[in-house]
């Protein structure tokens, strides 16, 4: 499969149904604005994801979805540095700190957590290398494209959305006239109180996504939340130049818009 090309033209979704159809054995290359990201397949399954810098071993994983205790995870880490991931996953079977079932199901949500990021691509590069296979020292898995290539067509219509709702992340949030009475009505996730306390008329949606370390789509999803509720409202960063205002009309008149409007399309007919 000669596949490589720009995510204007082809989405992230529709890369992966072309990999599932072909049912291709191989690795797509994605180079996005900041990272890059290789996602490999085998027989059209998906198989291992990496993505930029991100430490992705099996003792990082299992840390992360709170299967391995701070303890746990730094002993590993002392003793255990030189272990591929198959013999640490061995190992800890072995020991009964953890369930084969377990390891797999942790490292399947890992993958396709990662693949979810790249569905809101809209920028970048992508190839495929037919003889890039998944590395040997890594757990492996083989799980189907189906649900994830309509799960990311879900988030592609969410993200178009949230796009056309938030079009830009240099703006900034205040809340509305009395937020204390309307924020003890409304019940708030954990997500969602960390960027309340970010909330000043100087800090940008950009840097409140950095400070709480969230991608572009989840901050935007947030701030939908809180703009819906009535609890913020989006307005330009304190000391932010004014943009020029511009005119598409000389003229306020409708009717008068109405006839430039026709004027223009008669003079470009008669071209």
């Amino acid at each position: 499969m000669a596949l490589r090309g720009n995510l204007r033209d082809f989405t992230i979704t529709q890369l992966l149904n072309l990999v599932n159809l072909a049912k291709k054995t191989g690795t797509l290359i994605v180079d996005g604005p900041n990272e890059q990201a290789q996602v490999s397949f085998r027989g059209g399954k998906l198989a291992y994801v990496r993505i930029g810098q991100e430490e992705n071993n099996l003792a990082t994983i299992l840390r992360r979805s709170n299967k391995l205790t701070a303890n746990q995870y730094r002993a590993i880490q002392e003793r255990a540095g030189q272990m591929t991931d198959k013999e640490l996953g061995l190992l800890l079977i072995n020991a009964g700190y953890i369930t084969q079932e377990d390891i797999l199901a942790n490292i399947q949500q890992y993958f396709t957590d990662i693949i979810r990021r790249l569905f809101t691509w809209g920028e970048g590069f992508f190839r495929f290398e037919n003889e890039m296979l998944p590395p040997d020292d890594r757990i492996n898995i083989r799980l189907n494209l189906e649900n994830i290539i309509i799960e990311g067509s879900r988030t592609l219509r969410e993200w178009e959305q949230l796009q056309d709702e938030i079009p830009s992340l240099e703006m900034a949030l205040k809340f509305t006239s009395r937020p204390g009475a309307k924020l003890r009505n409304v019940n708030l996730s954990v997500v969602e109180w960390r960027v309340v306390k970010y909330i000043d008329p100087k800090n940008t949606l950009q840097q409140i996504a950095h400070a709480t370390k969230m991608n572009d789509q989840e901050i935007r999803r947030i701030v939908y939340g809180l703009l819906q509720a009535g609890l913020v409202e989006l307005i330009r960063p304190a000391g932010a130049p004014s943009p020029i205002k511009t005119r598409m009309f000389p003229t306020d008149n409708k009717d008068e818009q109405k006839s430039l409007i026709n004027r223009l399309i008669g003079r470009i007919r008669s071209l």
